[in-house]
């Protein structure tokens, strides 16, 4: 019999993942082009074509059994330094191999950071609307998640709310930027205006306060905008770094932590923290992954592809009266639904084939998220199906 704590999220499965079944299912009735699947954040974008050359490459000419076999928990010192180059070089940081641990994707990344701080009940804040895995992450080490209520006028972090719900149980604050669902980038003036006050928070309660930076797509931005370095803001920082967006990577699970120098006990936590990677069932990360990143870092996948459907997609739902922010970053946008239940406009959308992630599944209802990592030819076809939706509430 399974546990009790799996009976439940058994029973609360993604919504998301059920979308993308639902979406199957359509196909199998309307055939694939007559379906327009919104829900998934999956890169439609191949990786570049040096990620298949670096793979050739090092299957042919790394001995095997180094390739294929274990290191240290942390990852290839090799790679780690390069990485960490990389990251000095892009925003003057000053990080080593050290610094760096190499992770199964940002979703490891992030639990093995929460495995080292959370103790039971202590309290992690985040920001409304934010990715719900965060509640499964925070949970599985017996924390509790404490949720800031929506700024609706930009969705950038409601930081009158964030200051009052900092209390002495809180242990670290989740940020993710650009932010799924919404496509927005925290400014620099909101950034320094939340470490100012976790600063004072600290100096409060006289302990840590970790601020968890999520940036699996900090690569994805539009029209030259910039995401700000958090470690150059506050001292006591994780960054959580993934590949799945930045080079179109989802199923190969590769990405890193960063522990700065500057977080206190850094050297206690660098270690807490690699030992995490096992102890939390990874052992390491992928290592002919690994070894493939270092011909990478500096590539990027194809934005304009993305920045194309953005601006498509976005004009058919202005065009039609829907509402929303034009997202700065990341894939996706998050749209005002007409009516108040967002569950129910998604089922009044699927029945023009039309599939969405209800914003309540984000933590802000009200609203639906609008996945753009499609081809530019399935949101054009689905331009009819969005005029005879609009047609229910005009």
């Amino acid at each position: 019999m399974i546990s009790d704590k799996m009976k439940k999220l058994v029973k609360n499965n993604s919504v998301i993942r059920e979308m993308f079944e639902e979406g199957k299912r359509l196909e199998k009735i309307y055939g694939k082009e007559n379906v327009y699947d919104f829900s998934l954040g999956n890169p439609n974008v191949p990786a570049p074509k040096e990620v298949k050359e670096a793979i050739i490459d090092i299957v042919q000419n790394e001995d095997p059994c180094t390739l294929h076999g274990y290191m240290n928990n942390g990852g290839f010192e090799d790679v780690r330094e390069k990485v960490a180059n990389s990251i000095n070089n892009k925003f003057s940081t000053n990080f080593n191999y050290q610094n760096i641990i190499m992770t199964v994707g940002a979703a490891s990344g992030l639990n093995i950071v929460l495995k080292s701080i959370i103790n039971l009940d202590d309290e992690v804040i985040v920001f409304s609307p934010y990715f719900s895995e965060y509640n499964n992450y925070i949970h599985n080490y017996d924390g509790k998640v404490i949720v800031v209520s929506p700024n609706t006028e930009n969705f950038e972090p409601n930081l009158i709310e964030f200051e009052k719900k900092i209390s002495e149980k809180t242990k670290a604050v989740i940020i993710n930027t650009p932010n799924n669902p919404t496509g927005v980038i925290y400014s620099e003036e909101t950034i320094i205006k939340l470490t100012n006050i976790m600063k004072k928070k600290e100096k409060e309660f006289s302990h840590q306060i970790y601020l968890i930076s999520d940036e699996p797509y900090r690569e994805l931005v539009y029209e030259g905008d910039e995401v700000p370095y958090i470690t150059k803001y506050y001292n006591n920082t994780f960054i959580v770094y993934s590949y799945s967006k930045s080079l179109s990577l989802p199923g190969e699970r590769i990405g890193y932590v960063v522990i700065p120098n500057e977080l206190e006990e850094s050297r206690e936590m660098i270690e807490a923290v690699t030992i995490a990677n096992r102890i939390i069932g990874c052992v390491n990360a992928p290592s002919l992954m690994q070894k493939v990143i270092p011909y990478c870092l500096d590539l990027k996948t194809d934005i304009e592809s993305y920045n194309k459907n953005r601006n498509l997609l976005y004009s058919i739902l202005t065009e039609n009266n829907f509402k929303c922010i034009k997202p700065q970053g990341a894939f996706y946008l998050f749209v005002k639904t007409p009516i108040d239940d967002d569950k129910e406009f998604c089922n009044i959308a699927k029945k023009y084939n039309l599939l969405f992630v209800p914003g309540s599944s984000f933590a802000c209802s009200g609203y639906v998220r609008i996945a753009y990592c499609v081809s530019y030819e399935m949101i054009e076809s689905s331009r009819k199906a969005f005029e005879e939706l609009a047609k229910n509430f005009n």
